[in-house]
C-alpha cells in the first residue's frame, strides 16, 4: 500500500507537494515524521549530486521508496516492501502527468516549501486508484509486459544516503584530530613564551638596582662638569 507521496524540485531539494492523509496509517502520525524527513534527505541528496537514474528504488525496513525525476521534478512514496513495484511506478507516472499540467514557471520560481500543497487533492484522487492491487484496472497494469520494471536499479537506503553522512563524520573526526595535535603544540609555545617572560623579569629585578645607581651617578657628573664650565 501507498503510505506517503511527496513532491520536491530537484535543482534545490525545495518540497512542493505532499499527501496530508497518509499520516493516519503510520502510527497517528510519528512514522510519517520520520519517513517524512527520510524523503528530504534524498531530495538533498539528489540536489547536491550528480544527476542519478530517473528512476530508482530504495529499501528501508520495512518499506521501500520509489521515486521517478521528471523535468526537474521528483516524484517519490513510500510503500510496503510487498505491493508491486510496476504499480508503484505507475502510480508515480500518474501524479508526473497530472502534476506537469501545472505553471512551469511558478514551479520554477517557488520560494517557499509547500508552495502547491492545495495538489494534495489530486494525490489522494490518484491515491485511491491504487489502493487495492486486485482491481480489474491495476491487474491489468501488472499484467502489460512492456512496462520493464526489473530494469529500475533497487538500492538500500542507507547505502545510498549513508556514503555522505559518513564521509561527514569522517571530515568531523579528521578535523577534530588535527585540531587535538595542534593544541599541545599551542600550549607548549604558550609555556615557552611564559617562561621566557618570567626570566627577562627576574634578569631585570636583578640589575635594577645597579643601572638606577649608575644613571644617578651620570647625572651628578654631568651636572658637575656643567657647573664648572659656567664658572
Amino acid at each position: 500500500m501507498v503510505k506517503v507521496t511527496m513532491i520536491a524540485r530537484v535543482s534545490d531539494g525545495l518540497p512542493l507537494a505532499e499527501g496530508l492523509e497518509h499520516f493516519r496509517e503510520l502510527n497517528n502520525g510519528s512514522d510519517f515524521e520520520f519517513y517524512k524527513q527520510k524523503a528530504k534527505l534524498l531530495f538533498n541528496k539528489l540536489s547536491l549530486g550528480e544527476p542519478g537514474p530517473s528512476r530508482m528504488s530504495l529499501r528501508i525496513e520495512p518499506y521501500c521508496f520509489h521515486y521517478i525525476m521528471e523535468d526537474g521534478v521528483c516524484y517519490i512514496t513510500l510503500c510496503d516492501q510487498s505491493y508491486p513495484r510496476k504499480l508503484a511506478f505507475h502510480y508515480l507516472e500518474d501524479l508526473q502527468r497530472e502534476f506537469g499540467k501545472l505553471d512551469r514557471s511558478k514551479i520554477e520560481t517557488a520560494s517557499k516549501p509547500y508552495a502547491f500543497i492545495k495538489f494534495d487533492v489530486v494525490i489522494q484522487r490518484i491515491r485511491k486508484l491504487y489502493l487495492d492491487t486486485r482491481t480489474q484496472r491495476n491487474l491489468s497494469k501488472l499484467n502489460n509486459d512492456q512496462y520493464k520494471v526489473q530494469q529500475i536499479i533497487t538500492r538500500e537506503f542507507n547505502e545510498v544516503i549513508g556514503s555522505d553522512e559518513n564521509k561527514n563524520a569522517e571530515d568531523a573526526s579528521t578535523n577534530l584530530m588535527i585540531s587535538n595535535r595542534a593544541l599541545p603544540r599551542l600550549s607548549n609555545d604558550i609555556e615557552s613564551a611564559i617562561r621566557d617572560s618570567k626570566v627577562m623579569e627576574k634578569v631585570a629585578l636583578k640589575w635594577m638596582p645597579a643601572i638606577a645607581l649608575v644613571t644617578v651617578i651620570c647625572i651628578l657628573i654631568w651636572a658637575r662638569v656643567a657647573l664648572w664650565g659656567v664658572m
